[in-house]
């Protein structure tokens, strides 16, 4: 694994992560039938305990890049994204303490 591919996959999985939360709380502004911009979801997930789960469905496309990166034999890549899901998850773990 070289590190330049795994470096590549923890950023492409940080972006995809980040594009995928402003993806869901768009969606969650949406239909809210309040058309709440995404930085009122935000402060409002914030404010009820439910970040982590819109975390959680942000990491979603961390699924397609992963798949994409074994399915081309970019395993470092692949390794990365990895890494990056598992922190993801691991800071879900302990907002919800």
């Amino acid at each position: 694994m070289t590190k330049k591919g795994f470096l590549q996959g923890v950023l492409v999985g940080l972006l995809a992560t980040v594009i995928g939360l402003f993806t869901a709380g768009v969606i969650l502004g949406k239909l809210s039938g309040r058309s709440d911009n995404i930085f009122k979801v935000l402060e409002v997930a914030q404010s009820e305990n439910f970040m982590g789960k819109l975390i959680s469905l942000g990491a979603i496309l961390n699924l397609i890049c992963f798949f994409y990166f074994i399915r081309n034999k970019q395993d470092s890549r692949a390794g990365g994204v990895l890494a990056v899901t598992i922190l993801i998850a691991i800071t879900t773990f302990l907002i919800k303490l």
